[in-house]
């Protein structure tokens, strides 16, 4: 059954900030599992709400393409729109590859990545933190948004990409500007593109232990501009993700008394407060997009060909119809869907490289400045006003000043 018309729901605005769940909660309830929406612009597009439409979307790569150039709006796109950052075109990255040709890509970039000792890469996420906490240590408060989770992710995985450690904090302030999307954006994109492509001319030439490394030695014939694109894409959604990932867990285990352990050196509640993040507060909300490669019904909406379909990551998540009981613990349940779904889903081995960046991460604060605690009243917390991805603006804290470790610890 086709459902009526209704006026499409406006994908921006305050709401986004303040009070995301409400918002996924009321556009369920006035128009179902799959909403009619409009971007920046007025384009329109389809965003999907539920658990199960968003799984039968994710599953079926052909019907639902990632291949941009089906979009039905293209001829209405102005070549300043602020979101073609996001929803590229004629991009020679594996977001954009469909059908064999990812597969293969996936596999070559799970295969590098795989290849990442996990003890190594704990020991340099340990090191990366410490360097930041000892900056911050002796000051007795801080923003760790800003002076720390922001800062953390990008150096570790620009290390263990290949890029030499003073290279680093230039990496950082680039990926930030980019990601920011406000001055500088441009100039932090081509810094990321240089860096990038000197790091593969240094790594043809002497190839090491690395994912830059492993991917220019694959078989499967990629180019470098293909290597250098593949190595951009999975520094920003490595890096950004990660970094509100602690900011998220932080915020909850400073707030929510069912966590506080954890701020007593009970580890356990870390793992747990990182899982109840990606069902509760998960830092990718929505995501664009998949592109219907023929007319076809979803969620009682009739989705014609060419239009976008966004994945509300976060609305599925809380889907009344799988979380019976949202206000429970979630454990060890791991079947959120903050990681996508499918064949162009984030691979397992990036997974596991951003959860054990996170968790050190938060786990290494707690050690160094175990008495932490918020500077501000929880309420005046406030989050950025994006519908794409969820994150702290700011996280005053305080706590005990303490001496700089050094290279001692």
């Amino acid at each position: 059954m086709t459902r009526p018309e209704t006026c499409p729901v406006p994908l921006g605005g305050p709401r986004f900030q303040t009070d995301p769940a409400g918002l996924y909660r009321q556009i369920r309830g006035e128009h179902g599992s799959v909403a009619p929406v409009v971007l920046d612009g007025d384009i329109p597009a389809w965003l999907v709400l539920g658990y199960r439409e968003l799984h039968q979307v994710t599953s079926d790569p052909v019907l639902f393409s990632r291949d941009s150039e089906l979009w039905n709006q293209w001829d209405r796109i102005p070549a300043d729109w602020p979101l073609l950052p996001m929803i590229g075109r004629k991009q020679p990255s594996i977001l954009y590859t469909t059908g064999e040709r990812h597969r293969e890509r996936a596999r070559v970039i799970s295969d590098a990545l795989e290849a990442i000792d996990p003890f190594a890469l704990k020991e340099r996420a340990e090191r990366f933190a410490d360097e930041l906490i000892d900056a911050i240590c002796a000051k007795g408060s801080c923003d760790i948004i800003a002076e720390y989770a922001m800062l953390l992710p990008v150096r570790v995985l620009a290390s263990v990409y290949g890029f030499a450690d003073e290279e680093g904090p230039g990496l950082v302030t680039a990926m930030n500007d980019m990601i920011n999307g406000q001055e500088g954006a441009l100039e932090g994109q081509r810094h990321l593109g240089t860096s990038m492509g000197a790091l593969l001319a240094a790594k043809s030439a002497a190839p090491g232990d690395d994912v830059a490394s492993r991917m220019l030695a694959n078989t499967a014939g990629f180019t470098v501009e293909e290597v250098a694109q593949d190595l951009m894409v999975m520094m920003a959604a490595g890096h950004q993700p990660s970094a509100d990932w602690i900011g998220n867990s932080l915020r909850l285990m400073l707030t929510d008394d069912r966590f506080a352990a954890s701020l007593s050196g009970g580890r356990h509640s870390v793992a747990e407060a990182m899982n109840e993040v990606l069902w509760e507060d998960t830092p990718t909300q929505n995501v664009a997009g998949r592109w219907a490669s023929r007319d076809t019904h979803l969620g009682g909406r009739l989705i014609g060909r060419g239009d976008l379909v966004l994945l509300g990551l976060a609305a599925a998540n809380s889907d009344p119809q799988v979380r019976t009981d949202a206000g429970a613990l979630t454990g060890g349940n791991n079947a959120h869907l903050s990681f996508g779904h499918g064949e162009h889903r984030c691979p397992f081995p990036a997974q596991e490289v951003a959860e054990t960046i996170a968790r050190t991460g938060i786990e290494v604060l707690l050690d160094r400045l175990p008495d932490v605690d918020l500077a501000v009243d929880e309420h005046a917390l406030t989050q950025r006003p994006s519908p794409w991805l969820r994150g702290l603006t700011a996280l005053p804290v305080t706590y005990t000043p303490t001496p700089a470790l050094g290279a001692t610890r």
